[in-house]
């Protein structure tokens, strides 16, 4: 199975995922706020997904990490609760060059090429997402850094410099300066 075919396999369970949690509340939310009110149930719900993620040991171990959509039954609904369970999405580590993922009982195996092809994917569309990543670094959080990373300078037409650093685990990560940025860096950087 080739990327496409595996982020194809993905997508398509990333869909059942999204249809497991929202067709249900759909079906059972009332269309307008008069018939909310005669049913007793607000408007609109909102569901939103819990994630709960294992520490990853460094070792090739298989660590795992689940995610669920867990719904609340609707009011009414005679369903019971067992048969509610939605889908999730479960990340694993079988080896040390190797992750799989499985999502509705599809699962797929993604190598080190593939997962970068991944992560810039994900990369470039939380670019354009909000909200926008916190502007301070959060205690506790958990980093991989690259000590001496390769670089590579580029001048732009404006006078902004384009600096590329390759991060072990991000890969190519490029960043754009002004010439005022680049001298707060410089001074940044040289401070005793």
């Amino acid at each position: 199975m080739n990327l496409h075919e595996q982020l194809g396999a993905l997508e398509v369970g990333v869909d059942q995922l999204i249809q497991a949690v929202v067709a249900p509340q759909a079906e059972n939310s009332p269309e307008t706020p008069t018939e909310a009110a005669a049913q007793g149930a607000p408007a609109a719900n909102h569901v939103s997904p819990e994630s709960q993620a294992e520490d990853r040991a460094p070792e090739p171990a298989a660590a795992t990490t689940a995610v669920e959509a867990a719904a609340a039954p609707a009011p009414g609904s005679e369903e019971p609760a067992a048969q509610s369970q939605q889908p999730t999405l479960e990340i694993n580590r079988p080896a040390q060059n190797e992750i799989t993922m499985t999502i509705g009982g599809q699962t797929v195996a993604l190598r080190a090429e593939q997962i970068g092809q991944l992560i810039e994917e994900l990369a470039n569309a939380r670019a354009s997402m909000t909200p926008e990543p916190p502007p301070g670094i959060s205690p506790g959080w958990r980093f991989v850094s690259t000590k001496n990373p390769v670089m590579a300078v580029q001048k732009q037409s404006n006078g902004d410099r384009l600096l590329v650093m390759r991060h072990t685990g991000h890969g190519w990560v490029p960043f754009t300066f002004s010439p005022d940025m680049v001298i707060q860096m410089y001074m940044m950087l040289t401070k005793g």
